[in-house]
């Protein structure tokens, strides 16, 4: 039996702090989700898609909730939903003010329901959010019955066992008697065995901002001998939040890490270290095929490499013993020395450290 897990669309969000184009733009990627999703779950074969909840940001569109429900009932395969803190289940939201096409089942309460699946040999078990938090509905909850594959649907929070959103920890994980913990909530994937229970979320299929960065994807689930999760990236716009050593060439520097190809992926670049000051606009204007680029410049003068020089103290006495040994021929020695000074000066002020 193949799965495939998504979770935490998070559509119609604000996405604050992003100019206008941006925001069109990332809303406009948002939106075909629900289409990519669906196109995964043909292209791999899927027999389930599980939904972990938040796909919706709050107050809904009719635009992004025909997006939703198109891309679904075009399937042919069964869908379950358990809504989540930003999109509880309340008379007011999608999942019960809205008609959903026949292969969609939403968890609308926060008492586990069980549905049999007899052509898979499973049982689901699933419950929603009906306010924005909810008690850890996995405690003192136990599986039972003669199925091979019992599947939990949940939006929760596996890393902190005081949470108010669905606290789950893996002693209730591993007293479960499932075989997949399909969780949603965390917006970076992760996931952790628990006795004989795999507890996986996929995190978020696309990235809203510099806080959720990197690539973003679903979980294709595969029940067979054992339960595996594997990760599958999606094509949509990606966050890249980088901290980057200025050294001699901040230019040189940066040419390293950026795309030299045309691509809509958002980069953060903040550069540290010891340096002149950086003209920023003068580089972002050799890269107008990275539209949206973000330059930052966190160094501090050279001069104050050897600022404590004149401090009787452990080290003062460091660094006028590194800065008296400038006074020689030797370029090698003195770009040595300089090295070491900004390397033992990053560390004390607590900057980043990349050695050459």
């Amino acid at each position: 039996m193949k799965i495939l897990h998504s979770a935490d669309w998070h559509l119609d969000s604000p996405l604050v702090g992003r100019s206008e184009e941006h925001s069109q733009y990332l809303r406009r990627e948002l939106l075909m989700i629900p289409e990519r999703i669906a196109a995964m779950c043909r292209s791999e074969g899927c027999d389930l898609l599980l939904l972990a909840g938040d796909l919706f940001d709050g107050s809904y569109t009719q635009e992004s909730f025909h997006a939703v429900s198109k891309a679904l009932g075009e399937l042919d395969i069964p869908v379950y939903i358990a809504p989540g803190n930003h999109d509880f289940c309340v008379p007011s939201s999608p999942y019960l003010a809205e008609i959903w096409p026949e292969n969609v089942h939403i968890f609308k309460s926060q008492a586990i329901e069980e549905i049999d699946i007899p052509e898979q040999d499973c049982k689901l078990y699933g419950a929603g959010f009906t306010a924005m938090d909810c008690p850890g509905l996995l405690k003192n909850f136990r599986a039972e019955g003669l199925q091979r594959w019992h599947i939990g649907l949940l939006h929760g929070d596996p890393m902190q066992a005081s949470s108010p959103y669905c606290p789950i920890t893996s002693q209730q994980v591993r007293e479960s008697g499932l075989s997949y913990l399909a969780l949603g909530h965390i917006h970076k994937g992760g996931s952790f065995r628990a006795g004989d229970t795999l507890c996986a979320w996929p995190g978020c299929p696309m990235g809203r901002g510099y806080d959720e960065p990197g690539i973003k994807g679903a979980l294709l689930v595969t029940l067979d001998e054992g339960v595996t999760a594997q990760f599958l990236p999606m094509n949509t716009p990606r966050f890249f939040d980088e901290t980057l050593d200025a050294g001699e060439d901040p230019t040189e520097a940066i040419a390293n890490l950026l795309p030299p190809v045309e691509t809509q992926d958002a980069y953060r670049v903040t550069f540290t270290g010891y340096a002149a000051p950086i003209d920023l606009a003068a580089i972002a204007a050799q890269y107008p095929h990275i539209p949206y680029l973000d330059l930052r410049d966190r160094t501090m003068p050279e001069v104050d490499l050897w600022s404590s020089i004149d401090e009787d103290s452990l080290e003062g006495m460091f660094f006028k013993a590194l800065h008296n040994g400038l006074d020689t021929d030797s370029e090698k020695l003195q770009r040595q020395l300089k090295l070491a000074a900004k390397i033992s000066r990053q560390i004390l002020d607590g900057q980043e450290v990349v050695l050459p």
